[in-house]
């Protein structure tokens, strides 16, 4: 295995220069309008023949070939389910209300889950779950039932997000990897710090914030989900005991200044992998950084697109591996 690691993290290695960098970024915010940021993505080597279509088509490339590299590299794709089965819920979470409420699923399922978006459609729409893994059919079947009882498509989406922290909680305790540990464990945590701010702010009942949040090492959820049915204030004086507390200024701005917030310690804890030769864990800091990109680049397009300002763009975007 060290072996096959070795290989990888080489291979790696000659890609790592590729990655975009701060300065890159500024250049794009730069660019006219949307087309001149797509022509400076593809002197960089972003898209192919297939890409042509517009932004929509250049990034859903640029994911397919993060992913098809690295399926080069790592042949046994299980070892990214912790990157993987988010998209799995999303994908279970759009194919419950497109059956439930007739919705068209054009363009709404997300590529590069464990399991086929097709394959969730059809085990919900015939109520068979047996093609499903076990702990995404169990999640599927309840969703299901409470949609179709209640009406309540706010619980369906609380069973099918928890379930998902769940998931990839597990799968980080599993680990022995301790950047994948430490990822899973940011997940779920800045996961429950929203929806406790969310809630908090929107007065939320204690159950409904019981049973949103799910358990983590680095919060007490108890204490998280009694501060949330409090207040925010108590939200922040609950965080400042924590290791989240340098989080409190950027949760003060807005929710999307704490997703960087917590993207960026994800990065920052990231960068001893690139001298680490014999691990997953430059592999695995690599597929961030390159999802990091595309989020960085998604958000430019959008501020092209949309006139935002280049100001609050700039307040968005993660910080970047190289």
């Amino acid at each position: 295995m060290q072996q096959e690691y070795t290989y990888a993290v080489a291979r790696i290695r000659c890609r790592e220069p590729r990655l975009l960098t701060d300065s890159d970024l500024n250049g794009l915010l730069s660019a006219k309008d949307v087309d001149g940021v797509l022509r400076l993505l593809r002197d960089k080597g972003w898209g192919d023949s297939s890409s042509d279509g517009g932004h929509e088509a250049l990034l859903k490339a640029e994911e397919d070939k993060l992913w098809g590299f690295i399926g080069e590299i790592v042949p046994e794709r299980s070892t990214f389910d912790f990157l993987l089965v988010p998209n799995d819920y999303h994908n279970l979470k759009v194919a419950v209300k497109a059956i439930t409420r007739d919705i068209d699923t054009a363009d709404l399922f997300a590529d590069n889950g464990t399991v086929a978006a097709d394959t969730i459609y059809n085990a919900l729409r015939l109520r068979d779950y047996s093609s499903l893994p076990e702990s995404l059919a169990d999640t599927a079947r309840e969703a299901m039932t409470v949609l179709l009882e209640t009406s309540d498509g706010q619980l369906c989406d609380i069973i099918v997000d928890k379930a998902c922290m769940e998931h990839v909680y597990k799968l980080g305790k599993e680990n022995s990897d301790e950047l994948i540990r430490l990822y899973c464990e940011l997940f779920v945590a800045c996961a429950d710090i929203k929806l406790a701010v969310r809630s908090a702010r929107t007065g939320k009942s204690r159950d409904f914030i019981v049973r949103s949040l799910a358990e983590c090492d680095t919060l007490d959820v108890k204490r998280l989900a009694d501060a949330a049915s409090l207040g925010y204030d108590d939200v922040i004086s609950y965080l400042g005991e924590t290791r989240y507390k340098g989080a409190v200024e950027a949760i003060g701005r807005s929710m999307s200044a704490f997703e960087k917030w917590c993207d960026d310690q994800l990065t920052q804890a990231m960068q001893p992998q690139k001298w680490e030769p014999f691990s997953i864990g430059p592999v695995v800091a690599y597929i961030i950084a390159r999802q990091n990109e595309l989020k960085a680049v998604r958000m430019i397009l959008a501020a092209k697109i949309t006139g935002l300002p280049e100001d609050i763009i700039k307040e968005r975007l993660r910080m970047m591996y190289v």
